[in-house]
C-alpha cells in the first residue's frame, strides 16, 4: 500500500528510524523510502543523538528498548534540544503509564508493536502535514529591518523598495511562510517553479545567490546599520530563513 508523503506539501521528509532490531528497521527503512521518504537508520540511542546533530530532520520514529540510552531520556534531550522535530515512539511497552511517560518525555505520538506500515505511514502523514501547513501571508511581514508585503508583492529595506525579480520574490515570500524552519529544495523547486519540475535543481542555486546578493546590495545602499533576515543553506537538505538575525 503506497500513501504519498507529500501531501498537501511536495516535501521529501527526512526521518529518522531509530530501531536496533534488524527486522524492523530494515522494514522501516524500506518502507519509508517506497513512500517518497528519505530515510536514515540509527540502532543506538548516542547514533541518533549525532545523528540529528549532524543534519536536520523532519521525523524520528524512536524505539524506546535500545541498547545504549534509555528510549525516553533521548526523547527529552531531543525534544529540548530541537523543539519542532517530530517524535513518534515505537514499543512493544504497551501499559498506560508507559504511554503517559513517553508522551511526558517528549513524543508527540505513540504507536505499540506490532503496527502496520500503512497506520505507521497514516499517523506520519497526519503529524507531518499538520506540522507544515503554514498560515498565509496576509499582512506585510517584518524580517529583521525588512518588510516583505506579499500581496502588494514589495519588498522594503528602511522605505526603499528592494528590486526582486519574480522568483526572487517567490522564493524570499515561500521561506518567510515557514520562517525559522528548514525547507527542502525539493519543496522549493515544487513551489516557486513547478510541481512537475524534474530538471536540474541548479536554478535554484543561482536563483538564491541572486536574492541574497540583491539584499546584500540594498543593505549597503541604506546609510545606516540594518538587519538583514539570514538565509542558512542546510547541506543536503535545503535552506532556513532566520527571522532573528544578530
Amino acid at each position: 500500500m503506497r500513501i504519498p508523503a507529500v501531501s498537501p506539501d511536495p516535501r521529501r521528509f527526512r526521518v529518522l528510524v531509530v530501531e536496533d532490531d534488524d527486522t524492523i528497521g530494515r522494514h522501516l527503512e524500506t518502507g519509508l523510502r517506497a513512500n517518497d521518504y528519505a530515510p536514515t537508520w540509527s540502532r543506538t540511542g548516542s547514533g541518533a543523538l549525532a545523528e540529528v546533530e549532524r543534519a536536520p530532520y523532519d521525523a524520528l520514529l524512536l524505539d524506546l528498548g535500545l541498547p545504549d540510552l534509555d528510549g525516553l531520556d533521548v526523547a527529552r534531550r531531543l525534544r529540548d534540544r530541537f523543539p519542532h522535530l517530530l517524535i513518534v515512539v515505537l514499543t512493544a511497552r504497551t501499559d498506560d503509564i508507559d504511554v503517559i511517560a513517553g508522551l511526558e518525555a517528549g513524543a508527540d505520538d505513540y504507536l505499540v508493536k506490532p503496527f502496520t506500515l500503512s497506520v505507521l505511514l497514516a499517523r506520519l502523514r497526519a503529524h507531518l502535514r499538520r506540522r507544515y501547513v503554514a498560515a498565509p501571508l496576509d499582512e506585510p511581514v517584518l524580517l529583521g529591518d525588512l518588510v516583505l508585503d506579499v500581496p502588494a508583492r514589495r519588498c522594503t529595506l528602511d522605505d526603499r523598495e528592494v528590486p526582486l525579480r519574480p522568483k526572487e520574490f517567490d522564493l524570499l515570500a515561500l521561506l518567510a511562510r515557514y520562517a525559522d524552519t528548514a525547507v527542502t529544495r525539493e519543496t522549493l523547486m515544487a513551489r516557486v517553479w513547478d510541481e512537475n519540475w524534474f530538471g536540474s535543481t541548479k536554478t535554484l542555486d543561482v536563483t538564491m545567490a541572486s536574492l541574497r546578493r540583491r539584499l546584500t546590495d540594498a543593505a549597503e545602499s541604506v546609510p545606516r546599520a540594518v538587519r538583514l533576515p539570514r538565509i542558512t543553506t542546510l547541506r543536503g537538505h535545503g535552506y532556513r530563513l532566520e527571522t532573528d538575525p544578530a
